[in-house]
């Protein structure tokens, strides 16, 4: 048995916020987490990614995900290498070397749920895009619209 230095009561604790998946969408991540590892079989190596959401919801919560870069299936290192040089793009890296030049950078990314009956549903990392990559509000397009024409309620190619 080992003494904690102090007492805890579990009311204090922050609570989780678990481990189901986070709904389909796009959402802002950064890199926490960019780790080279062998696949099961031994004749391959994959990029563990590991997203930090920080927006628009679920800010906290991490997802994972897995970039093929030697596989002894072609099809699924072509794949692989095609996602790893989309998250770069959307990351602003025109060239990687080390796995580690990954972790920091801001994106966003499309998750999917992926339903897996023997493990539980999981997110799956579909898609990446530049953070500030989005399409505007209607709001942002009706007050663009009406500063362009002077704020009157007149249409810009009406006639005076």
């Amino acid at each position: 048995m080992a003494f904690l230095g102090q007492s805890y009561a579990a009311d204090d604790l922050p609570q989780g916020n678990g481990f189901d998946p986070l709904p389909d969408g796009w959402y802002d991540v950064n890199i926490t987490k960019a780790e080279v590892k062998d696949t099961k079989t031994g004749g391959g190596a994959y990029i563990a990614v590991g997203y930090t959401v920080t927006g628009p919801t679920h800010e906290g919560r991490i997802v994972f995900g897995n970039l093929n870069i030697r596989n002894q299936n072609p099809k699924a290192e072509e794949i692989g290498r095609q996602q790893l040089g989309d998250l770069m793009r959307a990351i602003g890296l025109a060239k990687v070397e080390d796995s580690d030049q990954l972790i920091g950078g801001s994106c966003k990314v499309k998750l999917k749920i992926k339903r897996d009956e023997q493990y539980g549903d999981k997110n799956e990392v579909v898609a990446w895009k530049a953070a500030g990559l989005s399409m505007p509000s209607a709001a942002v397009i009706a007050n663009s619209a009406a500063s362009s024409n002077g704020g009157g309620s007149r249409p810009p190619w009406a006639k005076n």
